[in-house]
């Protein structure tokens, strides 16, 4: 008997004695987990999809395009190399100011996108959360794949600048500037996933992470060097500083792309730093997984 042929109440009996299929899976733990990164890479077309689209929902009806995305920080590396290099004399203290500062803007600008779209991603996307069922962390990610775009237009402008002012040499030190974009990508998806979550049920959030990123970008080693915070931190400050993620993907940046021509003091232990960073990252990303998952139950009535 087929569906149509099926009257209500048997259509009820039938169905009262198939098993429950979980719609988007409760499981806990690693399986959990599992489980999610099961059904992201089954929709990873969808990913991309939300990918392209917020690309050009970004820059639609524009001139100019993606060339937007050089604007914000090409304009914060003018003002800065003018007025902290140049007016307050930072140039003074670190050679080749302008490639120091286009390294870690670039970096720091990738955790900025990722973590500023990915908060408000579930609500910039309630109308599909309401209707259709799909993981909902693709919607964060989706955010992650269109700051990667702006990161790589970025990326190229610092590439060809460092060869045309001779601080790009090509060594194992370009190994940190790899190190520093898989750190940053790990831990801007954690914070990204865990506040898109959040910011469902308290949209102060997305406010809040305004204000904090700001707040990040000056106490990362952008417009200064870290020897510099070194000589006014006191030791159980620094040490919280100079291990920050962010610190040390603005260091391997600077260190792969300027530090090797402009006489930098590399940190001690970088690597073994970012390494180590990387690792507690992924124990985050999987943490904020575990929590994005047990809060998503109810993000359509929140909606």
């Amino acid at each position: 008997m087929t569906g149509l042929q099926e009257s209500p109440l048997q259509r009820a009996n039938r169905l009262s004695t198939e098993p429950w299929q979980q719609a988007g899976g409760r499981s806990s733990g690693v399986t959990g987990t599992i489980a999610s990164v099961r059904e992201i890479w089954e929709q990873r077309r969808l990913l991309r999809l939300l990918t392209g689209r917020e690309l050009k929902s970004r820059y639609k009806d524009s001139a100019g395009g993606f060339l937007w995305s050089l604007a914000k920080p090409l304009t914060q590396l003018f003002i800065y190399y003018l007025v902290i290099g140049q007016f307050l004399g930072a140039a003074r203290g670190i050679e080749n100011f302008a490639i120091y500062i286009f390294a870690g803007l670039t970096i720091y600008t990738l955790f900025s996108e990722i973590v500023g779209a990915g908060t408000g991603s579930i609500i910039a996307n309630a109308g599909l959360v309401k209707k259709v069922y799909l993981p909902r962390e693709i919607f964060p990610l989706a955010a992650v794949g269109s700051a990667l775009f702006n990161f790589a237009v970025q990326f190229v402008i610092l590439i060809i600048a460092s060869i045309v002012v001779g601080t790009l040499s090509f060594g194992p030190q370009l190994l940190f500037g790899l190190g520093a974009l898989v750190l940053i990508l790990i831990w801007g998806t954690a914070v990204g996933v865990l506040l898109a979550a959040l910011n469902v049920y308290l949209r102060d959030i997305q406010y809040l992470v305004e204000v904090v990123l700001l707040l990040l970008m000056w106490a990362s080693p952008i417009l200064y060097s870290w020897q510099q915070a070194a000589a006014i931190l006191p030791q159980w400050l620094l040490e919280i500083y100079v291990n920050s993620p962010i610190t040390l993907a603005v260091l391997g940046f600077q260190e792969a792309f300027w530090s090797e021509a402009s006489n930098g003091v590399p940190l001690p232990h970088l690597a073994i730093r970012m390494l180590i960073a990387g690792v507690v990252g992924l124990l985050a990303l999987f943490a904020a997984q575990r929590v994005f998952s047990r809060l998503q139950g109810d993000f359509a009535q929140e909606l």
